[in-house]
Order: C-alpha cells, then structure tokens, then sequence
C-alpha cells in the first residue's frame, strides 16, 4: 500500500468510506486517533469528543502491551500473553493502578468535568489511527458498551491500518469494523505514515478546539 502523508489524510480518506452513517457521536483515541477523527467529524458534521484510554505494560518492558483500560470500563487482558510471560491480571496490579491514575488525568485534561456526549440510540464511530495488538481498541469498544443507560443504535470501529488478525478480532465487538488497509508485512502502526509525529497533551486540546 501507499504510504499516507499524515493522520489528517488517512482521517479524509476514511470520511469517505463513513459517509452513509447518520448523525454518528464520533470518540477518538487520544492522543494519535484524535488527529485522524478531526477531518472525519468536518466531513460527516458530526459530534467529536474523547474516549482516554491506557495500555497496561508488562513491568520488565513496559512498550510490551498485556492490557488495556479505557474510561468507564474494566481491564482488558491479553490472558494468553500473560500466560506465556508467567503472569497474572492480579501480577500488574500496580501497573493497572498507575494508569489508572494517568487516564484520570488525561480525562481531566482534555474534557474537565464534562462527561460523554449522549450515545444513546446514536450511531458511534470509534476512531484510532492503526491497529497493531488491538488491546486499546478493545479496551474502548467494552467501556462504550458499559456507558450507563447508554444503548448505542451502532458501533463501528474505524481505522486507516491495521493486521487483518487483529482486525478479525474486533469484528466481534463492534458492529462493524471500517479498515483501511490490512498489509500483510505489518509490524507497526508508524511505518504506514510519511509523518507520525508524537502528539502532546496541547496537540490534542488544539485539534479539539480546547487549547
């Protein structure tokens, strides 16, 4: 596949395969998702807002993702992999309390007091901007699907890559799953961007119109 320029491009190059969606609450993944969802909220006219979550590393390699938590939600764990690392959800207990803390913040940072649009009866596209293990995006489908007298009429997940393994996945938890591309050579989300800055806290409230 051609590279995208950006997340801005990928995000347009999306918001042509979201068209027939009605009316969606569009809830991106800070910090990369956010940069993907904007030019997708300007096209569709759609609500745009945050859905924070966390990886939860392995302690010994901490960029080594055995987890995830999103806003709202439970831990999510990949059992099989902390099985092999001789491991259990009970073994990063700590770490799951560290990023706890650090989604708080982060929810505090980019939404203050406010909380989640309405979802109820709403289409909701949940935006990321590539899918390697798939654990954050996991993470954050459960934690819509346990807002609070929240019934979603539709969840899609949208995102401009990611492994077909981990893509197939997911279908079991969105009601639909809108990919890009699925390269078969995949080995991380960077590779697929000409440009894939690391985005800031102030990144993210300046595409958010918060800064």
């Amino acid at each position: 596949m051609e590279l995208f320029a950006d997340r801005a491009e990928a995000g347009e190059l999306l918001a042509r395969r979201l068209r027939d969606t009605h009316d969606p609450v569009i809830l991106a993944l800070p910090r990369g998702g956010v940069a993907v969802a904007v030019p997708i909220a300007r096209r569709l006219g759609a609500v745009l807002d945050v859905l924070v979550t966390r990886k939860i590393g392995y302690p010994l390699a901490p960029e080594l993702g055995v987890g995830a938590i999103a806003e709202g939600g439970e831990p999510v764990f990949d059992l099989g992999l902390l099985e092999r690392l001789g491991m259990t959800p009970e073994s990063v207990a700590d770490v799951v309390e560290h990023e706890r803390r650090e989604l708080a913040r982060r929810v505090r940072a980019y939404r203050g007091d406010r909380p989640l649009p309405p979802l109820e009866g709403r289409e909701v596209i949940v935006v990321d901007d590539g899918l390697a293990t798939g654990g954050t995006a996991r993470a954050a489908l459960r934690a819509v699907a346990r807002v609070p007298a929240a019934k979603p009429a539709k969840v899609t997940l949208a995102v401009p890559v990611g492994t077909r393994a981990t893509v197939e996945s997911l279908r079991e938890e969105a009601d639909e799953v809108v990919v890009l591309s699925t390269p078969p050579d995949f080995r991380a989300v960077g590779q697929w961007y000409e440009h894939f800055d690391q985005l800031t806290d102030a990144d993210v409230l300046r595409l958010l119109g918060r800064d």
